[in-house]
């Protein structure tokens, strides 16, 4: 089974995993709660009757609502727009020569000054397409925001090439036929209807990524998380948690005495988050 790919190079995404994951999942959802939906790449491809997908990020739900509202031509075409106005580049249209670079080399020297103004731009008026354009020239396409609130990620070397293009047309095609709500809110103030299934795959304490940097999440936190999770268990609702044990000689003692009162599968990844 293929599974759609998400248009956001978002960290910690689970793509890879699908495979692994989503057999583990009840057969008969009716509602799918993805309740730190990230780039969406669980959420989007549920096997449910509905589907909410939520996250603390309120720049990304914007975006998806935006996704979900709007027809891929229109989005790509908008995109192209945006890309003729700040003269940045178009190699999947004229190839690298145009920029007197290479593949190997990429766009970023070419890009770099009509990137830092189309950032600059958006920082000062935000909008779902200047905030997903940005980040299709922003590096490794990682969103990144510094303690302003400012979208602070360099340029990539690459911009809106074919393979993306291809990713975010699909997404958007996929998102237009599916049941799917997204919200923005803290995990806790979620209210899970009985019908539900949960997928929950949060910032990993032991791990180092942008969403836990500045104390974005902390040990607290995840006792909340893990309060959280009991509490649905009681309800009887079923859940998935994704997390990691062990990275980089990190022992998440608090995750694994919890965890054994649950069935846990290991799965087989060399994840980096």
């Amino acid at each position: 089974m293929s599974y759609l790919k998400s248009p956001l190079n978002y960290t910690g995404s689970k793509h890879k995993l699908l495979k692994q994951i989503e057999p583990l999942f009840p057969k008969d959802i009716d509602t799918f709660v993805d309740l730190f939906a990230g780039g969406c790449n669980v959420g989007v491809n549920a096997s449910a009757k509905r589907i909410i997908a939520n996250d603390i990020d309120e720049n990304i739900i914007e975006l998806y609502r935006y996704f979900k509202e709007n027809k891929a031509d229109k989005i790509t075409k908008d995109i192209e727009k945006i890309i003729i106005k700040y003269k940045l580049s178009n190699t999947s249209k004229y190839g690298y020569e145009k920029y007197n670079t290479t593949s190997s080399i990429g766009v970023g020297k070419y890009n770099k000054r009509f990137y830092e103004k189309l950032r600059a731009d958006y920082n000062k008026n935000p909008s779902p397409l200047m905030f997903y354009t940005t980040l299709l020239f922003a590096f490794n396409n990682q969103i990144r925001f510094n303690s302003k609130g400012e979208f602070n990620t360099p340029v990539n070397k690459r911009d809106f090439n074919k393979n993306i293009k291809k990713n975010l047309e699909l997404f958007v095609d996929k998102l237009n036929i599916l049941d799917i709500t997204f919200t923005s809110q803290d995990f806790n103030d979620i209210k899970i209807s009985q019908d539900s299934f949960v997928y929950i795959d949060p910032p990993y304490l032991i791990t180092q990524a942008t969403y836990n940097e500045n104390n974005g999440w902390n040990e607290d936190k995840e006792l909340q998380l893990l309060h959280y999770i009991d509490a649905l268990d009681a309800r009887g609702i079923k859940f998935a948690l994704s997390n990691v044990f062990e990275n980089k000689g990190r022992v998440h003692e608090l995750l694994i005495k919890w965890s054994q009162k649950y069935k846990v599968h290991k799965l087989e990844h060399n994840y980096h988050n």
